[in-house]
């Protein structure tokens, strides 16, 4: 798979998992919970329904993933890219570098997801420790192979390359973090920036070395291209938060909306005291009245 769909599926997954983790913070800060999603209770707790405790950010995970690998390996129909190394040839060189560093990333993630859903759906208790270790080192992971796959790669290349790793890096940290500090709302908020910068800057990628601002090609050897990419990054980092807080602010009207509406006078239902005195008939009457308007 080429340089523009390696980047654009996994930025198009990190994209639109930040703005789903950016609702999911939003929506347990307004809410003041104490957990970003609450734990699950044991195995036999739950009941015999099965179904609504699948874990869906596990199954997307896996999916997406395999998706991945596939077409690393598989596309364009046709291609077959799984063997690694050259017999025939006496060096025995090393044969898609770049498809096998793209799959090996993908089968992190692709663990990733089936501890999710071991943990969530087919063990007794739930593991969230054990979930938060196997996302960081997909992370950590990430990071070795875009250190790695700059090798052989123009200035300007590795320069992209370099930018992606900080907020791969720092997003595995706050995972090693919350295996023994977990709900953190703070690290809620650094995660959603940092996923959002993440996704944002791999689909930029895609726009930024095939058209470049000014219309011409890039230049590794100018510096002036250099110094706009990093600039560029940080814009990003700026976008990224803004992004955070836009997706805060709608959800914050959202649940006031909810929230007033849900707590409006005449939503409230009050069972009449029946075989009750006339005395608390009328406590009952008169509290009505000063809800209502009416009687």
């Amino acid at each position: 798979m080429g340089t523009l769909e390696g980047h654009l599926l996994p930025g198009m997954f990190f994209l639109i998992f930040s703005l789903y983790y950016s609702v999911l913070m939003s929506l347990a800060l307004l809410r003041g919970q104490r957990f970003l999603k609450p734990p699950l209770p044991p195995r036999e707790k739950r009941g015999h329904r099965s179904w609504p405790s699948v874990p869906v950010e596990g199954v997307v995970k896996a999916v997406i993933s395999l998706i991945g690998i596939m077409a690393e390996f598989f596309y364009p129909p046709g291609e077959n890219r799984l063997m690694m190394v050259d017999w025939e040839d006496p060096q025995r060189p090393f044969l898609f570098k770049d498809n096998w560093q793209h799959a090996t990333m993908y089968g992190f993630f692709l663990v990733s997801g089936v501890v999710d859903i071991l943990s969530q759906w087919c063990w007794a208790r739930q593991n969230i420790k054990l979930e938060r270790a196997a996302e960081a080192l997909a992370f950590y992971v990430l990071a070795l192979l875009m250190a790695s796959h700059v090798e052989n790669k123009g200035t300007l290349e590795i320069r992209v390359h370099l930018l992606l790793i900080v907020p791969v890096i720092l997003l595995g940290l706050v995972l090693t973090i919350e295996v023994w500090a977990p709900d953190q709302p703070p690290f809620w908020v650094f995660k959603a920036w940092m996923l959002q910068v993440l996704g944002n800057w791999l689909l930029q990628l895609c726009v930024v070395m095939y058209v470049p601002p000014s219309g011409q090609p890039w230049k590794g050897d100018n510096p002036t291209d250099l110094a706009f990419l990093t600039i560029f990054f940080c814009w990003h980092l700026g976008f990224g938060a803004a992004t955070v807080a836009a997706v805060y602010g709608l959800c914050s009207l959202w649940h006031h909306h909810w929230s007033s509406w849900r707590e409006a006078p005449g939503a409230k239902y009050q069972p009449c005291p029946m075989g009750s005195s006339s005395e608390d008939l009328e406590k009952f009457r008169a509290g009505a009245e000063l809800q209502d308007g009416t009687v």
